[in-house]
């Protein structure tokens, strides 16, 4: 078996850079929406505009820089190269926590709260909210390796990270996630407690067990879900069941690509309402196209959609005990009331439901993040 850990650098070719910009000069677009909304899907005008900020100012070297600022590495875990970033602590007493991104995500999620999070002295913090920080890519994602068999599903995962956690020497450590990475970390939880000290959430997924008659914030998660039903689900529906067909093109297309990611960004992200809804009201225009980036440097599509296919039918009900932290955020997808959660997480030690941010919290509203990391893990010890 080789354990080698081995360090690792983005550099994207001349040649990557010449063929995507080739690609979207060669577009073939699709005739306009026939709504004045986001109700059919991107919109052409934005889509365009979007391609065009990428092909003509984006810095398609800005990824790559902003990675390589932080420590990476690749290591071979059940026959799969993981990328992660390792960015560690100057202080002695930092405590050891490893987050996951899920889908259309990915680390660069966490690129702006992993200064505050390993060295919050810095920022004006304690030293005692210090962590060491572990951000792998999912296998099938980023730049880790593509499974070339099945199985890799959110256990399967979550026993590697765990093997991850163990090859770089942290014998106890907490863990954190959302979408995907909110149900990879609850299996760390249920399937490595020896290790795992707790955990935090900030999509805190649960079964729906309403009241009779349902009290008012049970009947808002009941109506998202619904939304979501109707609505949000289409996307999944195609990944869970033929990520193969959706692979070819959307590999084959950047535009393809982005607009599949950023309609979701649009979607999830606490971003505006009606007409004022727009993903750049929260995300910038490059830090949008960094995570595209990393989609498409790296021909993720199929891949990642395939966690999909492998889990989405059965992401796991396995009780949680050790200690558990949620962190509720107003647009979120789904929004468990506590006593839901409560049927799966028995040792509930840190609940709270914001004002404001979306799905993909540490991108959104990284100072808001970075403090219900903090508050939720405190109350936990390693």
């Amino acid at each position: 078996m080789n354990n080698d850990i081995r360090p690792f650098k983005v550099d994207i070719e001349t040649s990557t850079i010449a063929d995507l910009k080739s690609r979207l000069d060669n577009t073939r677009w699709p005739n306009p929406e026939v709504v004045d909304d986001w109700s059919q899907g991107v919109p052409l005008s934005y889509a365009r505009e979007l391609c065009t900020y990428w092909r003509d100012q984006y810095d398609m070297h800005r990824l790559e820089h902003r990675l390589n600022q932080f420590d990476q590495f690749i290591t071979n875990i059940n026959g799969v190269d993981i990328h992660f970033l390792h960015v560690c602590s100057p202080h002695a007493e930092a405590r050891p926590l490893i987050m996951t991104h899920g889908w259309p995500g990915s680390v660069v999620e966490f690129l702006k709260v992993i200064p505050a999070l390993t060295d919050p002295v810095a920022f004006g913090g304690d030293a005692a909210d210090a962590f060491h920080v572990v951000c792998p890519s999912l296998p099938g994602y980023g730049f880790s390796g593509k499974p070339t068999t099945v199985g890799w599903g959110v256990e399967k995962i979550a026993d590697t990270w765990a093997i991850l956690m163990q090859r770089l020497g942290y014998q106890r450590y907490f863990a954190q996630g959302g979408d995907w990475g909110s149900i990879v970390t609850a299996h760390i939880g249920s399937r490595d407690p020896e290790h795992c000290a707790g955990i935090h959430l900030n999509m805190v997924v649960s079964a729906p067990t309403p009241s009779d008659p349902p009290t008012p914030r049970e009947l808002e998660a009941l109506a998202a879900l619904q939304h979501y039903d109707q609505w949000d689900s289409g996307y999944s529906k195609q990944q869970s069941t033929r990520p193969q067909t959706l692979g070819y093109a959307l590999a084959d297309s950047p535009s393809g690509q982005a607009t599949w990611i950023v309609e979701k960004f649009w979607s999830w992200s606490d971003c505006g309402d009606g007409a004022d809804k727009h993903p750049e009201n929260v995300l910038s225009r490059d830090e949008i196209l960094d995570n595209i980036m990393v989609y498409w440097l790296n021909n993720t599509a199929a891949s990642s959609a395939r966690l999909y296919w492998e889990s989405f039918n059965a992401p796991g009900s396995d009780i949680v005990n050790v200690p558990m932290g949620g962190s509720i955020f107003p647009t979120e997808i789904f929004r468990s009331p506590r006593h839901w959660a409560e049927k799966r997480y028995t040792n509930i030690v840190y609940w709270n439901e914001l004002e404001q941010g979306g799905h993909f919290a540490a991108f959104e509203q990284p100072d808001l993040f970075i403090s219900e990391v903090r508050s939720a893990f405190k109350q936990m010890t390693l």
